[in-house]
């Protein structure tokens, strides 16, 4: 299955991080090499094997698999292309997400409803965001002061530093719509290359952090410089996208 006319290009700055792993891999795949060897062949040797969704066992949890067996179950799909780019680019992110959810699994088993840090996990890993910015630009976004933080506050942004890392986001990305809508992840430091900001996000990914679920939502294309429809001041009247801070209603 071709990758069907993907081009990082069209991601901009949303997909420059996964640019060349993903070009290597979408030129193999394109010329009928399976999803799964075409990145198996890529990765480094600390890295996961990537093998069809078969051999995934019946009855099995995904996450307990990859923990057990070191392989991931990959199918011929973008969901599943993105997903292994991310494991190329954070490795060790990504492990210590497969290692929460699978301690998650062996003190609870599968439940019908995942608990808050395998939830947190599963946002994480399909939607996360990973965001630097001054306190300013930060205090805007956590209080969805949308008309301040992409108004008077857009030059702040060329102080920010961000980057989609859930690869459902990708996936969406590559056909673009305006609502759609990231978990952001605040990080303390610039980082310098992909391996600085692994690094210290697997480190900072732990079980209480993630079951306090700090994420702020982020409609990522009224970013500025991320895309040109937002350059009208128009663009962020739509409260349907650009939703205002749920109020907590007084105790009685």
């Amino acid at each position: 299955m071709a990758v069907g006319g993907l081009k990082f290009a069209r991601l901009g700055r949303l997909g420059a991080p996964f640019a060349d792993d993903g070009a290597a891999v979408r030129t193999a795949w394109d010329d009928g090499e399976g999803l799964p060897e075409a990145l198996t062949q890529r990765i480094g040797a600390d890295g996961p094997h990537f093998v069809p969704q078969a051999e995934l066992p019946p009855g099995t949890a995904y996450e307990q698999f990859i923990f057990e067996a070191g392989q991931v179950p990959t199918r011929e799909n973008l969901h599943d292309f993105f997903n292994a780019l991310c494991w190329m680019r954070f490795p060790r992110t990504k492990k210590r997400l497969n290692e929460l959810q699978a301690a998650e699994i062996a003190a609870a088993g599968i439940q019908a409803v995942r608990g808050p840090v395998r939830d947190a996990c599963t946002v994480f890993d399909e939607n996360a965001a990973l965001l630097h910015a001054p306190d300013r630009l930060w205090d805007a976004l956590a209080r969805r002061e949308w008309a301040r933080l992409f108004g008077e506050m857009r030059p702040l942004w060329r102080q920010a530093q961000l980057l989609v890392f859930g690869h459902a986001a990708l996936e969406k990305l590559v056909s673009p719509y305006k609502s759609i809508t990231v978990h952001v992840w605040r990080v303390d430091a610039p980082w310098v290359d992909p391996r600085t900001l692994d690094a210290w996000l697997a480190d900072d990914l732990k079980p209480a952090k993630l079951a306090a679920k700090p994420f702020v939502p982020l409609p990522v294309l009224g970013v500025p410089g991320w895309w040109p429809a937002n350059e009208d001041p128009g663009f962020y009247a739509d409260p349907q996208v650009f939703r205002p801070l749920r109020r907590e209603a007084p105790a009685q």
